[in-house]
């Protein structure tokens, strides 16, 4: 297949690239930057200059293309910026002309979103398909239930003739190079000479491996049935405080508990994502599509030690 992808020189992209391309594919990639761009050919892939504000480009880019593999979102707006909303309302506008570009080809149109909380239980691929009465009107759940709004939506293209597919992502795509939540906590632990962990650190991240994601798009692409929503999930639940013991043991430094009331000072923004007991299962997209994880678990990749080398950054 000839695909489009987008954030395709990303953290996840550029893992799915050479697994499309090691597996016959030609990658089609979305370059906002020269840096991107030169990244993007020396990977061997067809560079489209533009940006998610350039609609007409990801129109016709889709178009042309056998399938679309949509994973750019503006985090740094979106969580440093203090944003959501306004990401994920760029995000709809893109998303949309992807999608109407595809409208009655029976191409396949994958979607990365990510894994839901539900109070209580690990949640599956059932579950996060609602939005909550008066949550679209709350400042804080307004982003990502616009984002949640958009992966529904790109379920519902299964009416007009697209294969299309929802991604959810857990909230650590871990691996060597990474600068994602784990390098934050990382981080934080360096400057604040403690391992910290949220309240008693019972709350659970999901978790997978970078190649292991990168591998469910390519499965996704190339045989999710239409409407599908697939867990890319490796580890279930992995504890805050687990995390927390295995940083303080490579940097050496004390594992304590931070208060809920004092969380906001001593993590910054990431206390929303410390805050939710958010574990996930992927057994529904195993069975549906055969997916199997092959790459360490968190903990197991972060006693590896890569992510102590030097100070993240």
């Amino acid at each position: 297949m000839r695909v489009f992808v987008t954030g395709a020189s990303g953290w996840i992209g550029s893992a799915v690239v050479p697994d499309l391309i090691g597996a016959g594919h030609q990658v089609v990639g979305l370059a906002r930057s020269d840096a991107s761009a030169d990244a993007l050919a020396a990977a061997g892939v067809t560079v489209v200059r533009g940006s998610l504000d350039d609609l007409d480009v990801l129109s016709s880019a889709s178009a042309a293309a056998d399938g679309v593999i949509h994973l750019a979102f503006d985090h740094e707006v979106a969580f440093l910026g203090g944003d959501f909303k306004g990401a994920a309302d760029r995000d709809r506008r893109a998303v949309e002309a992807m999608g109407e570009a595809l409208a009655g080809s029976d191409k396949p149109f994958v979607l990365a979103s990510g894994t839901p909380a539900v109070p209580g239980r690990v949640a599956t691929e059932l579950d996060g398909h609602e939005i909550p009465p008066g949550a679209a009107d709350d400042p804080v759940l307004a982003g990502p239930m616009a984002r949640m709004a958009t992966a529904e939506w790109v379920l519902s293209l299964a009416s007009r003739g697209v294969r299309s597919s929802v991604v959810r992502l857990p909230r650590t795509n871990h691996g060597e190079g990474d600068q994602g939540f784990v390098a934050t906590l990382v981080r934080t632990a360096r400057e604040k000479g403690v391992a910290g962990y949220y309240g008693d650190g019972s709350n659970r991240w999901p978790a997978v491996h970078r190649l292991d994601s990168a591998d469910m798009f390519r499965v996704a692409l190339e045989k999710a049935p239409a409407a599908s929503t697939l867990h890319a999930v490796s580890d279930e639940g992995v504890s805050l405080r687990d995390i927390a013991e295995v940083i303080g043991r490579h940097l050496n430094v004390p594992v304590a508990s931070v208060p809920p009331e004092e969380a906001d000072e001593h993590f910054g923004w990431l206390t929303m994502v410390l805050s939710t007991d958010q574990p996930a299962s992927s057994a529904v997209t195993r069975e549906l599509t055969g997916w199997l994880p092959a790459q360490p678990g968190l903990i197991g990749d972060l006693d590896k030690g890569h992510y102590f080398h030097t100070p993240s950054v």
